[in-house]
């Protein structure tokens, strides 16, 4: 197994850079030390915690998968990755055995909102209460990592700091905090309202890079725009692209992507125009999505959180027919569909917070019926949102070195892509969060 008991020669070239000749016995141990650091430990040698054995094992979207394969997992890293045969499971371990069942990386959701009822008091609330919540909306899904795209900062870096210190059982949180727009959507109205939460308007662009540098500077990993904003009527109000524009900006300049919700076409175009990342949904008020139109996307690098759930959580809330329903449903698939045959870059992502429909059965059925595979889909879970967010070096794969986040499936997503709804087990960071049994 190619862990190094040493370290690595990088640790001492700098020493040797600046030796005098003279001193050849130092140099020769050196020498010796870096030639023992390319040899290989067992996994019997180091420390395990736990062990899954006896997995169909997809490391990542495009890796063939292993059969009867076993994970070592030291801490909150993956210590050792292969087929069962070759790994030794060290005594003292813990093990999960995972006969008949799958493991992936754990999963991402790129569209979430701290903004339930039960997750608002972050800082007062039980632990087992917020543990029940972060159970029902977040862990038995497998998620591990969420990014929230526009709650109350300081609540959700609260919740943070509390997963963060093994208090709460829960995914790693990133987050936008409070978006930008120039009025609030009227469907957030009554209820921020009702919870005495105010998030101002922003009228100028200066107010737009105070923003920004505010929520910076307090630990936000991204920002988020209302490009556009339902309104009473079903009217947009759009973000002025000069107001986008700024806030784009700056946050780029902090090494932060920007998320926009767009709705209409309007909405997109503010969203291609000043230079954002990600698209929060497909888009209810757009034509058809043309090839012509699809490649003006991915020149803008955008990638796409489809949130096709979303729809018909939204749809079932109106008045419409069943026939309206599906038609409408049809015509965001179609959005996803056009993108992702395009090779497009989809995140997954379900809008839960906003929606209270966490069961994602309907949202892999969606992507499915989109023509997406299985193993595009798991993309969207893993590798997709992992490089888009910078995390690739140690996140969205199973490997020797990487993040101990782990899903175990009942079935093969490969036969039906529902079964990434089949949560066993769920791990984060080399602990236990979720299991059904």
């Amino acid at each position: 197994m190619p862990v190094s008991c040493f370290g690595t020669s990088t640790q001492i070239i700098p020493y040797i850079a600046t030796m005098r000749p003279r001193i050849v016995p130092t140099l020769l141990l050196i020498l010796t030390v870096v030639f023992l650091s390319r040899v290989p430990c067992r996994a019997s040698d180091l420390a395990v915690d736990l062990a899954l054995v006896g997995a169909k094992i997809y490391p990542s979207p495009t890796e063939p998968p292993i059969e009867n394969g076993s994970i070592l997992v030291h801490q909150d890293q993956i210590l050792a990755i292969g087929p069962a045969s070759s790994i030794k499971i060290p005594r003292g371990a813990a093990v999960i055995d995972c006969k008949g069942l799958i493991v992936t990386a754990g999963f991402w959701n790129s569209h979430v909102h701290i903004f339930t009822p039960g997750l608002l008091r972050a800082r007062d609330s039980t632990a087992k209460d917020l543990d029940e919540q972060l159970d029902t909306i977040f862990n038995r899904w497998g998620f591990t990592t969420v990014f929230d795209i526009a709650s109350v900062l300081d609540n959700t870096l609260a919740l943070r700091r509390r997963i963060e210190s093994g208090e709460l059982r829960g995914p790693r949180i990133l987050t936008v905090g409070e978006p930008i727009w120039t009025v609030e959507p009227v469907y957030v109205r009554e209820y921020m309202r009702d919870n005495n939460i105010h998030i101002p308007d922003t009228e100028t662009p200066d107010q737009a890079i105070a923003l920004v540098r505010d929520h910076a500077a307090k630990g936000a990993d991204g920002i988020k725009l209302f490009t556009g904003s339902v309104q009473a009527g079903n009217k947009i109000a759009p973000l002025p692209l000069d107001i986008a524009k700024a806030a784009v900006e700056e946050a780029h300049r902090h090494g932060m992507p920007v998320f926009a919700h767009p709705q209409n076409v309007e909405g997109v175009e503010i969203a291609i125009n000043s230079g954002v990342d990600i698209l929060a949904h497909t888009v209810p008020d757009s034509p058809p999505w043309t090839p012509e139109y699809v490649a003006r996307l991915k020149r803008a690098n955008l990638a796409l959180i489809p949130t096709l759930t979303l729809w018909d959580f939204v749809a079932r809330g109106g008045q419409g027919t069943d026939q309206e329903r599906e038609a409408w449903i049809d015509k965001m698939v179609a959005e996803l569909r056009a993108y992702s045959k395009a090779d497009g870059e989809v995140l997954f992502g379900t809008d839960v917070g906003y929606t209270d429909h966490f069961d994602t059965t309907l949202e892999f059925t969606l992507l499915s019926r989109a023509g997406m595979t299985y193993r595009q889909i798991l993309a969207s879970l893993t590798t997709n949102p992992a490089k888009r967010f910078r995390f690739s070096s140690h996140s969205g794969r199973i490997a020797n070195g990487m993040d101990a986040d782990l899903v175990v499936l009942g079935a093969d997503p490969a036969h039906d892509v529902t079964a990434f709804s089949n949560l066993r087990y769920v791990i984060r960071g080399g602990k236990l969060i979720f299991s059904a049994r």
